[in-house]
């Protein structure tokens, strides 16, 4: 590395850094990507409105001490213990949701993960799954019977399975259609399904507070999408007025699907890279049946 570095250095000799070192550089390019990633995900979210507002504060307080306002630097002095404390209360969903995010990246899987590909099974949604939830959302919005079905991902809904009444029961278009039957003890409330098993119903979920969507959206559709931002889940949501379907998730709505297209949102939940041993035989299956092709 010393020497790589040395070599480095001999080719920008005309760029005069006497004490700078290879180490010097990684920590500025890891502070550059992070103040990168941070701004990506600031411009994305609430806070940066908050952001705004901050460095509005902060011209103000820098003009204070240009012109040597005493009494304001004084109070900014003694308050400041107060205002970062007020800036992490403001904050506090958007760095739960980007600690969150965080968490859901790939980067230690590996440590964490240690039921290995079985848990990506598990997680993921089967063919038969989506065929009932696709056939349930059809009869459903045949009948314009409200619905909102949350199937959990990566990230565990605990606390919000534990506000429900608990079934563990296999995924069916006809129990699915009971639960959320008019006037039926479980019809209101969230229904969630976890590992491809129908684990509770009656479930209570976070409103969005997201001022940007319609206001002709109800409940329902408020806490679908409150879900799908806090975790990776998806939720179906079946509207009792319009009987339009739609999905939640990662903080967008889907409106109006269709078979087809509810179809394509649900197998964003199914497991997308595929094992390179089950690839291998899937190419020598592929090479056979071109031979036999070519032979024909």
């Amino acid at each position: 590395m010393e020497a790589a570095w040395t070599a480095i250095r001999s080719a920008l000799s005309w760029i005069y850094f006497p004490d700078l070192k290879w180490t010097d550089v990684l920590d500025i390019l890891i502070i550059a990507f992070i103040i990168y990633r941070f701004l990506l995900w600031i411009k994305t979210s609430r806070a940066w409105t908050l952001l705004k507002g901050i460095i509005v504060v902060a011209f103000f307080l820098a003009f204070a001490a240009i012109m040597r306002l005493n009494t304001i630097l004084w109070m900014a002095r003694n308050l400041i213990n107060v205002i970062l404390l007020a800036i992490i209360i403001l904050f506090q969903p958007e760095l739960r949701r980007a600690l969150d995010e965080l968490g859901r990246k790939n980067y230690l899987s590996k440590f964490f993960n240690s039921d290995g590909p079985k848990a990506l099974v598990e997680n993921s949604l089967s063919d038969k799954t989506i065929y009932e939830l696709v056939k349930t959302a059809s009869q459903l919005s045949k009948d314009k019977t409200g619905a909102l079905i949350v199937i959990e991902y990566f990230t565990p809904l605990g606390e919000y399975i534990n506000t429900g009444i608990s079934i563990d029961a296999v995924v069916s278009q006809q129990l699915l259609i009971n639960i959320f039957e008019k006037n039926t003890p479980l019809h209101d409330g969230a229904v969630i399904i976890q590992k491809n098993r129908v684990i509770a119903a009656t479930c209570y979920l976070p409103l969005t507070e997201n001022t940007d969507i319609a206001k002709t959206l109800g409940t329902r559709h408020r806490a679908g999408l409150g879900i799908s931002e806090v975790s990776d889940s998806m939720t179906l949501i079946v509207s009792e007025e319009t009987g339009a379907v739609s999905i939640a998730h990662r903080g967008k709505l889907y409106h109006n699907l269709d078979e087809a297209g509810l179809r394509e949102q649900l197998s964003k939940l199914q497991i997308v890279k595929e094992d390179k041993s089950l690839k291998g035989k899937k190419r020598k299956k592929g090479g056979r049946k071109d031979e036999r092709k070519k032979e024909a």
